[in-house]
C-alpha cells in the first residue's frame, strides 16, 4: 500500500509539473519521473546525442509537426533503446524514455528531458541495453509545451 501511494504521489508530481491537459497512455502506474533517474549512466543508461537515430521501432505523431519515435541502435557496443522528438520543437517541449521489466505494471521514467537548442532541434532520451525477455519493454512519449499534451507510443 505504501508503495501505491509512493507512486501515485511520484506520478501526480509529474502531471503537475509538465502542466495541466496532461494526459498519459497506459493504465499502469509510473514508478519514477526524473532525468536524474537515467542520466550519467545510473540505471545502465548511457547519455547519448540529441542527434542519435538507429532502427525506429515505434511513434506517434504529436501534431504541429511534432513526432516522437522509439529507437534502437548500436550504442557504446551494445544495442540499446532511446526515445526521440523530432520535427518542428520548441524550447520547453519535453521527451522521455519508460523502461519496464515487468510488461508494463511498473516502469521507470527515464526524462522528461527538455528541447533546449532552439526551434526545430531534435531531443533525445538516454539510451538503455535491450533484452529478449519479453517482459523487459520500453516505450516512447512526448509533452507538447504549447498544446498541452502527452502522448506516447505502444510498448516494444
Amino acid at each position: 500500500m505504501k508503495n501505491r501511494l509512493w507512486r501515485c504521489l511520484a506520478a501526480t508530481a509529474t502531471a503537475l509539473t509538465l502542466g495541466s491537459g496532461l494526459s498519459v497512455a497506459g493504465s499502469a502506474t509510473l514508478a519514477s519521473a526524473a532525468a536524474a533517474d537515467c542520466q550519467g549512466g545510473r540505471n545502465g543508461f548511457v547519455d547519448i546525442s540529441d542527434d542519435a537515430s538507429g532502427t525506429v521501432v515505434r511513434s506517434v505523431d504529436m501534431g504541429a509537426g511534432r513526432s516522437v519515435t522509439l529507437h534502437y541502435g548500436s550504442v557504446a557496443g551494445a544495442q540499446r533503446g532511446w526515445a526521440k522528438l523530432s520535427g518542428t520543437t520548441v524550447n520547453g517541449d519535453l521527451v522521455w524514455m519508460d523502461w519496464t521489466t515487468d510488461n508494463g505494471s511498473t516502469w521507470l521514467q527515464c526524462g522528461p528531458f527538455a528541447v533546449d537548442r532552439g526551434p526545430g532541434t531534435s531531443k533525445t532520451s538516454a539510451a538503455k541495453t535491450t533484452s529478449t525477455s519479453s517482459s523487459y519493454r520500453f516505450r516512447a512519449c512526448g509533452y507538447l509545451k504549447n498544446a498541452g499534451q502527452t502522448k506516447c507510443t505502444s510498448w516494444w
